[in-house]
């Protein structure tokens, strides 16, 4: 009924945008808590052992210092604390009056270990995989067999190193109890999972936790879970009974908080002479941490991809002494396709044909894994596309052949895909008597733009304009939500959004025609349409009047609608994805061996696009840090102890303005209407998953050498 022109889809700019640039958005360390005290981790030196004497007389001699904190009774942590399970694990947190005071005090206990022999490297012949608990192995026909008799074999190893999480706001945060109650500032991706962690972790119910955290500054994937350091902030408040920050230091944050872990891949494809596939193999294996298992599920994208009638996939957990790993944006999808798409275009190579011809002769009618069919599948549209606006018809298809000067010219491609994920979402909506709504929901907002996305959609159903729409979120106390994180937000919180605006409305204009002092009283609902928050009958616009009017008129101070929304079983009955075609051109200078991305383009079948400008700002955002993973982005380990020793912004390199090229990305117009009532199917993930492949393929166009290991260096390319 709403008849307003609409904003969703629209390129509006982010609503909470001046509060970011004037400084005045409150991040977790920003909150202004009175009486507050700053807490800081002392962190073990050993991968693996057992924590002894703790020395903490010189620390709790110093000024300021309000207390040493060793023994961790009290709150229930995730590993034993007697016991090191990884380098830099806390093993006691100082309180004192300063953050000054509070790091130098850290840096004067001195703890006694008992140390025991630590593995920490994934190559090591002690670091044994292991069959995963949640990822089962599959096959489809027999593969080996395939495999022995096809007419044209890629069979190559892939090496990706730990990609470490380097987000602008590092975690903070600030804990305060009153009484049995506590309230935390948090960096957290997911509200309501971590108050009900806290909650677990001090044996409260959960309404007797409060998270406050309204804006994220970049997560990735590293604030989707509680660690440690956030428990034994509030730990450290329980214990002092007064407020508590605590914020980890960027070293810390690199052993504290988890990764994208390394793997080592075996993708094998073979197919006749004419390009059709006949079989693929993939076997991965992982890094793990022995205390908190985590898996990256990177078999997805080999098993379904491309129609092969013969297929086995095998995934292999590495337990290590190390710290968990975690979310990292396009967790898994991003390594999984970086194997899988250098192996399509080594066997294009191998074939003599174009790789995006042999991708088009390989598109698949259904999922090749389960079988289900597609709700939509746009990935042919992406790639011709694609390939037109990057003008991928003037590459060679002979590498070493293009030059500029003394540097080798190349353009890779590589698709691009990532599951569309849903979860039920529970949205407020007030419409208040003077013509402003408000919505609120504990979501949380990373950087994508949700404040400004979920106003649109807000406005749009309540057919008012974006002014008059206030949408909130970032606390506990509002209706819950879904981790944000997984390209679930839109989808999610946006479908919940959607419907509680609509009821809202429709609640409205019920009231309205029941209404004998309204002028549409005895229209029928479906004759009233709502037009910058003016009810009016569609065939005479002149009859009608405001929510305003209409509120006042009956003394209400507002009126109120919640939806709790959850998804349907499409899952069950589809495959759902989002797509995309990456291209790349790359420079690499010929005796030097050094490589200049020198443009990227992307083109994404992500359903409908609610803010085109924000959408094309996460393409960008992927590309970077697709830009990182290929070439620069690389964690390493000294073995003997654990220790990460390149745990700093000097040492662990990641794109800064001078290694980003000219970026440019295109949404396919559409919508999945399969997927969710509002027919988007998420695209934070899928924007970086085939960034990495697409360089190193054009890498290899440029000079002729399949580079498998990534980070690319410049030892691969002399």
């Amino acid at each position: 009924m709403s008849g307003a022109q609409p904003v969703a889809g629209k390129p509006i700019t982010r609503v909470d945008g001046r509060l970011k640039v004037t400084g005045k958005a409150a991040y977790a360390a920003d909150h202004p808590i009175p009486d507050v005290l700053y807490a800081a981790l002392v962190g073990a030196t050993v991968a693996r052992g057992g924590v002894g004497r703790i020395d903490a007389a010189e620390a709790k001699g110093q000024p300021d210092t309000v207390a040493v904190l060793t023994d961790f009774g009290g709150v229930k942590l995730p590993y034993d604390p007697t016991q090191v399970a990884s380098f830099g694990q806390p093993v006691a947190i100082v309180v004192a009056a300063t953050l000054e005071a509070a790091a130098h005090a850290a840096s004067l206990v001195t703890v006694d270990y008992s140390s025991a022999p630590s593995v920490t490297d994934i190559d090591a012949p002690q670091a044994v995989p292991q069959p995963s608990t949640r990822t089962r192995d599959y096959s489809r026909g027999d593969a080996d067999a395939a495999l022995r008799t096809a007419a044209v074999v890629s069979d190559l190893t892939y090496a990706i190193e730990r990609n470490n999480h380097n987000s602008m706001e590092i975690p903070a945060t600030i804990a305060r109890w009153d009484g049995d109650g506590l309230t935390v500032w948090d960096k957290t991706q997911a509200v309501a999972r971590s108050q009900e962690a806290y909650a677990e972790a001090f044996g409260l119910p959960a309404e007797q936790v409060r998270l406050i955290s309204p804006f994220v500054g970049g997560a990735f994937g590293s604030a989707g879970r509680v660690w440690p350091h956030q428990l034994l902030a509030a730990f450290a408040a329980k214990q002092v009974r007064r407020p508590v920050k605590l914020m980890l230091t960027r070293k810390q944050f690199y052993t504290t908080v988890g990764y994208r872990p390394t793997s080592r891949q075996r993708l094998a494809i073979g197919s006749d002479r004419t390009g059709r596939i006949s079989v693929i193999v993939h076997e991965g294996r992982v890094e793990t941490s022995r205390d908190i298992g985590y898996e990256d599920g990177i078999v997805g994208a080999p098993r379904m991809q491309y129609a092969a009638p013969n297929m086995r996939s095998t995934y292999r957990v590495v337990p290590l002494d190390v710290n968990s790993p975690t979310y990292m944006r396009g967790p898994g999808d991003t390594t999984g396709a970086f194997a899988l798409e250098s192996g399509v275009d080594d066997l294009a190579h191998r074939l003599g044909i174009d790789p995006i011809e042999l991708r088009l002769r390989n598109e698949p009618d259904r999922d090749q894994e389960e079988g289900r069919p597609f709700s939509t599948r746009r990935l042919t549209e992406c790639f011709s596309q694609g390939a037109a606006a990057f003008g991928w018809s003037r590459r060679s298809q002979q590498p070493r052949t293009v030059r500029d000067g003394a540097q080798l010219i190349g353009m890779g491609t590589a698709a691009a895909i990532y599951h569309t994920n849903r979860n039920k979402c529970s949205v407020h909506a007030k419409m208040n008597a003077d013509g402003t709504a408000d919505f609120d929901t504990a979501t949380s907002d990373m950087g994508p733009g949700t404040y400004t996305s979920m106003t649109q959609m807000a406005a749009d159903a309540l057919g008012l304009p974006m002014a008059r729409v206030r949408f909130d979120l970032g606390d506990s106390r509002m209706p819950p939500a879904p981790i944000h994180a997984g390209s679930m937000t839109m989808a999610s919180v946006g479908s919940a959004v959607n419907h509680a605006g609509v009821m809202l409305r429709d609640r409205l204009v019920r009231t309205a025609i029941v209404d004998p002092g309204s002028p549409l009283n005895g229209l029928a609902p479906e004759a009233v349409t709502v037009t910058g928050g003016r009810m009016s009958a569609r065939t005479d616009p002149g009859r009608g009047e405001s929510y305003q009017d209409l509120l006042r008129r009956r003394g209400w101070p507002h009126v109120e609608a919640r939806y709790d929304w959850a998804p349907d079983d499409a899952n069950t009955r589809f495959s759902m994805n989002a797509y995309g075609a990456v291209f790349a051109e790359v420079a690499v200078d010929e005796l030097l061996g050094t490589v200049r991305v020198r443009r990227i383009y992307g083109c994404y079948d992500a359903g409908r696009v609610i803010n085109p400008m924000l959408a094309h700002s996460q393409a960008i955002g992927g590309m970077v840090g697709g830009i990182g993973m290929a070439l620069l982005e690389a964690t390493h380990l000294d073995h003997r102890d654990g220790r990460i020793v390149n745990a700093n912004m000097a040492d662990y390199l990641v794109p800064v303005n001078a290694d980003v090229p000219e970026l440019d990305a295109a949404f396919l117009t559409g919508e999945d209407m399969i997927a969710d009532p509002i027919g988007v199917k998420g695209l934070g993930e899928v924007v970086i998953v085939g960034v990495p492949a697409a360089i190193a393929n054009a890498v290899f166009n440029a000079t002729g050498r399949r580079v498998t290991e990534l980070p690319i260096t410049v030892e691969a390319l002399l």
